[in-house]
């Protein structure tokens, strides 16, 4: 039996471009363990983003392979959930009814759609808002329906492409402690891109480091801080201590590249 969530092993992407190749990840090992929250970060253009797509299965390794609870990546599937930086939900739909379109997509019956929808409504604190519309929601409530709507389906893994980038600060700082709550109620194993390097080190288990690209992995580093964290952790000494290592570390890379 595999014991990790997701295993990546000695990956590279390259892509065509103008005639030429571009590589934009090289020989990415990484394992994933079950119900870890584990974050990428490193220099805009390094290939985090393009890493999600092939774990979701929307782009292609030009070597190696992805394995989600021990079963090679080759298209997306519903044991992965995605979330955008935007929240992508359809205009015409209510919150339920958006909640509720994977499941539909799943020829899951109307009224189990309904039923998980509205238990995932309650799950993201959106409970009375089920008959609004987007244009009637925050951008923090967008993204609650965005969240709701990837854990319907029940992944085992959920993807999230910084999902909060576009959100004021005090939305962003509750939506980090939300996520927390709910992917630690549905039990879900998280892969999560920032840029922001202390939300990395406020929701991770781990932060893997990467340098400019072609993207590889440079270091992985344990945030070894209680669960779960409360908000004044991010004024602690060991809190500070994992943040000024991550720039450090970006830093250096990207002064080099």
């Amino acid at each position: 039996m595999n014991a990790q969530a997701v295993a990546i092993e000695n990956l590279c992407v390259e892509f065509a471009r103008r005639g030429e190749r571009l590589l934009a990840l090289q020989d990415i090992y990484l394992d994933v363990a079950p119900g870890e929250f584990f974050i990428i970060v490193g220099p805009s253009g390094c290939g985090k983003t393009t890493l999600l797509r092939v774990l979701q299965g929307l782009a292609k390794a030009t070597r190696g392979r992805v394995l989600v609870s021990g079963n090679v990546v080759t298209a997306p599937g519903t044991d992965r959930g995605f979330v955008f930086q935007q929240d992508a939900l359809y205009p015409w739909r209510n919150v339920l009814r958006n909640v509720g379109f994977g499941l539909e997509l799943q020829g899951v019956s109307k009224a189990q759609a309904r039923a998980r929808a509205q238990a995932m409504i309650e799950l993201v604190g959106l409970a009375g808002f089920e008959s609004h519309y987007p244009h009637e929601l925050s951008g923090g409530m967008r993204q609650r329906v965005n969240l709701a709507r990837a854990l319907a389906i029940m992944p085992a893994i959920l993807l999230m492409d910084e999902p909060f980038a576009a959100l004021d600060a005090l939305t962003r700082e509750t939506m980090q402690h939300e996520l927390l709550r709910i992917t630690a109620a549905a039990g879900t194993t998280v892969i999560f891109i920032t840029h922001q390097i202390e939300e990395a080190v406020f929701l991770g288990d781990h932060v893997a480091v990467l340098t400019p690209r072609p993207g590889r992995v440079q270091e992985i580093i344990s945030v070894d801080l209680p669960r779960p964290r409360p908000p004044g952790i991010k004024q602690t000494a060991e809190f500070q201590s994992h943040v000024a290592r991550i720039v450090r570390l970006i830093g250096t890379y990207a002064a080099h590249a």
